[in-house]
């Protein structure tokens, strides 16, 4: 299992404790909390050998979307393919920057 910690600029904006996924689905488990840090810590728990590069590309595809939130958001990834790994990135920021926070 390889773990990574990617370091992103980020803007501050109120976000919501967030959970999607989880890990016991073989798939992916995102973590969202807030932080006093001014940036967006990401840490990537992966059993995939896929590497930090591929991590840090899909988070750069989503910053061009949207920009970071200041937080923590811990990943956990049991292969999961690229779509999905996206679709609950993108999951977990929207429920994060909602108004009131949901869990799925």
């Amino acid at each position: 299992m390889d773990t990574f910690h990617i370091v992103r600029p980020a803007r501050k904006a109120p976000i919501n404790q967030t959970l999607v996924g989880y890990v016991g689905s073989g798939d992916l488990e995102v973590m969202i909390d807030n932080s006093d840090s001014p940036q967006a810590d990401i840490y990537i728990h992966s059993s995939s050998s896929a590497g930090e590069q591929r991590w840090l590309a899909l988070i750069e595809r989503i910053e061009a979307n949207q920009p970071l939130p200041m937080m923590r958001m811990d990943i956990h990834d049991f292969s999961a393919t690229p779509g999905v790994i996206r679709l609950r990135l993108e999951q977990a920021l929207e429920q994060a920057l909602t108004k009131e926070a949901s869990y799925e």
